[in-house]
């Protein structure tokens, strides 16, 4: 019997590439839906390219430098079709996509925040989420849209705010919960359990 075929993942990083990491592991399990086909990275020392290519994942460095955003996400484009991937996942990615990337890979798009959307959308989350003084916050996956931030989420995970938190503790504790989240959300991509429609995220069993 033929091992289940996997959906290729694309994932773009900019950075250390802990959810990279998470992704990674959970394709080792012949269950997981989803192989990771290509990684790429903005930054050529981004150390997620070290993690990929110590998995035996295929890497490019695509730098934004000098380019438009539209000609930098025309080699995004290109390189993740190149690569046959079905599914792209933003980690830690620091560049903001253009509209016309986003419209294209619609549906496809996916994107951890360290916050329960809508809420506490951008940067500096921690540091907002403890000055507001709230009891509870999180991470969400969500499918991508030209608005930052504004996709139908896909799932999320809850995490107490302490009254000891500072803004790198809390950071941790959410960073825990997106290493479980991200593969959750992505094999209920693949599988077909989370796909968009209408703007909206719509979900079966």
């Amino acid at each position: 019997m033929s091992a289940p075929r996997k959906c290729p993942v694309g994932v773009l990083i900019s950075g250390r590439g802990s959810n990279l990491q998470a992704l990674i592991d959970a394709g080792f399990a012949e269950s997981f839906p989803a192989r990771i086909a290509l990684v790429i990275s903005n930054i050529e020392d981004a150390y997620g390219l070290v993690r990929a290519r110590a998995a035996g994942i295929p890497t490019r460095v695509i730098t934004h430098k000098g380019k438009t955003r539209e000609a930098f996400d025309a080699e995004l484009d290109a390189a993740l079709r190149e690569a046959e991937v079905e599914i792209v996942c933003l980690a830690g990615f620091m560049r903001i996509l253009s509209d016309g990337f986003t419209k294209t890979w619609e549906g496809k798009l996916l994107n951890i925040h360290p916050s329960l959307l809508p809420a506490f959308k951008g940067t500096q989350v921690h540091e907002r989420v403890i000055a507001a003084g709230v009891k509870q916050s999180g991470a969400s996956v969500h499918f991508v849209v030209p608005e930052l931030d504004a996709g139908p989420v896909i799932s999320q995970s809850v995490v107490p705010v302490l009254m000891t938190d500072t803004a790198e503790t809390l950071a941790a504790r959410v960073l825990e919960a997106e290493h479980r989240l991200y593969p959750t959300a992505v094999r209920l991509v693949c599988e077909g359990r989370a796909r968009l429609e209408h703007g909206e995220a719509v979900f079966t069993s």
